[in-house]
């Protein structure tokens, strides 16, 4: 098994080369970027000699866990796609991290990340998760991601649902490529919240060959530069406001049209047990309406004569 240790690191002749006489220890502690990618790596080792270290490259390795980086409070850049890592975890010493690359991994549930406050970019794409399985996020890290959080990248990981997202009011770039989003309403109720959005990349979801799909996401997201690979440029933006208010002043026009509409005045039929049953094509006078008998239960309710002129009037008319 390879591990990264001190050891490891002195063997290493691109940081041998960098030493210029100095020991190993204090190298060590000059050093601030450590570049171990691509080395059939599985487990990291005790680097706590290395207290400068601020950026750290390990990605196309072996490694299964994230481990031994406690000492590591400089750290801003920790790069760890195409492993094998299965949880996020031992990163809350890293309060200085800004640039977090785990896609390519087996990571299931985004967790373990409340204490990382200066976290900017998270990098998530393509977890090589279980048939059927679809990548999660555990609510108090979105949380606590809301405030700082500016680059998230989820794509090719089964998703069908970003609602609980809407917290990260900061985010500018979002790519979720190759997911299986499909709801434009549920999309629209998230991007109301993301105001600094300026690129977005959902290629490949079935929500975008929904009918006006590109048009409402341009119209919700005020300060968005470009949409799935293209740019949006602002006559295309004036357009559609000019389309939208369009279309909701003809539509409040109608619905005021309605509510002032014509009066129908309906034929007279024989409702009250008449002595005689009128003719709908009759016109009657007083003394025809006078003559009918109205149920005693209008008796006390109507006044006979104001009655028949009302109705005389109606048909008249």
């Amino acid at each position: 098994m390879v591990r990264l240790t001190i050891d490891l690191i002195a063997k290493s002749k691109k940081h041998f080369k960098k030493k210029r006489g100095l020991s190993l220890s204090e190298y060590l502690k000059t050093l601030t970027h450590l570049h171990f990618s691509n080395k059939n790596i599985e487990d990291i080792g005790d680097l706590s000699m290395c207290r400068n270290l601020t950026v750290l490259y390990l990605y196309d390795n072996q490694i299964t866990r994230i481990c031994n980086l406690s000492f590591a409070s400089n750290l801003t850049h920790l790069y760890m796609q195409n492993n094998n890592i299965t949880h996020i975890n031992n990163l809350s010493n890293l309060q200085r991290l800004s640039k977090l690359y785990l896609g390519g991994n087996q990571v299931a549930v985004v967790e373990g990340l409340e204490q990382l406050s200066e976290l900017k970019e998270l990098h998530l794409e393509n977890q090589k998760l279980s048939p059927g399985e679809k990548l999660l996020f555990d609510p108090r890290t979105l949380v606590s991601l809301a405030g700082s959080l500016c680059v998230l990248n989820i794509s090719n990981n089964n998703i069908d649902d970003i609602r609980d997202m809407a917290v990260l009011k900061e985010l500018q770039h979002f790519t979720a490529v190759g997911n299986k989003l499909h709801n434009v309403e549920e999309l629209e109720d998230v991007l109301i919240h993301w105001r600094q959005l300026l690129q977005m990349d959902l290629g490949g979801n079935p929500v975008c060959k929904k009918p006006k799909y590109r048009d409402r996401l341009i119209l919700v997201c005020k300060n968005l530069e470009v949409l799935d690979g293209r740019e949006i440029n602002d006559l295309t933006r004036q357009f559609l406001i000019y389309w939208k208010a369009s279309k909701e002043a003809r539509k409040k026009k109608a619905n005021k049209q309605m509510l002032q509409g014509p009066l129908i005045y309906y034929p007279i039929t024989n409702n009250f047990n008449l002595n005689q049953d009128p003719n709908p094509f009759h016109i009657y006078n007083h003394t025809d309406v006078q003559r009918w008998k109205l149920p005693h239960y209008l008796c006390g309710l109507l006044n006979p004569v104001a009655f028949s002129a009302a109705i005389c009037s109606g048909v008249e008319a």
